[in-house]
Formats: C-alpha cells, sequence, structure tokens
C-alpha cells in the first residue's frame, strides 16, 4: 500500500506530460543530459589535471635524543642544540 508499482509511475508520467506539454518536457529532460555531460566532462577534466605520480612523503623531523641512558647516566646537557 505504500509502494508505487510501475504502473503508477506511468500513470504519473503521463500526467506529467500532459501537464507541463511535451515541448516542454523534452527540452526538461534535454536540459537534465546536458548537465550531466557537463558534469562528467568536468570530472575527467579534473582528473586530468592531477599528477602522475604521487609527490613525496614529507620527512618528519629526527626523533630527539634521549637525555638519559638505561641506567640514568646523564648522556647530554640540558641545552638545546636546535636553537
Amino acid at each position: 500500500m505504500g509502494s508505487f508499482s510501475p504502473i503508477h509511475l506511468l500513470v504519473l508520467a503521463v500526467v506529467a506530460i500532459l501537464l507541463l506539454g511535451g515541448g516542454r518536457f523534452s527540452n526538461l529532460m534535454g536540459d537534465v543530459a546536458k548537465g550531466v555531460k557537463n558534469f562528467k566532462k568536468g570530472m575527467a577534466e579534473q582528473d586530468d589535471d592531477l599528477p602522475a605520480k604521487p609527490s613525496a612523503r614529507i620527512e618528519a623531523k629526527k626523533a630527539a635524543d634521549p637525555a638519559f641512558d638505561r641506567d640514568g647516566n646523564q648522556v647530554r646537557d640540558g641545552i638545546r642544540e636546535d636553537r
């Protein structure tokens, strides 16, 4: 009771054609087809703009050297070397 059968959809399409007129309906469908075609063309152009190979990854900075070793002995002093 809540779903449309193909016959219901066909009747609705005929009523829409009668209300809107055959010419207006065909123009509307032509405009929809042009929109889909332009969308596909735009997506193809966007794919062409992408680089052929992926760009190199950004290298992260080297991990900081520990200030103390496993035994608790100081390996380096507290002065930062990167300043």
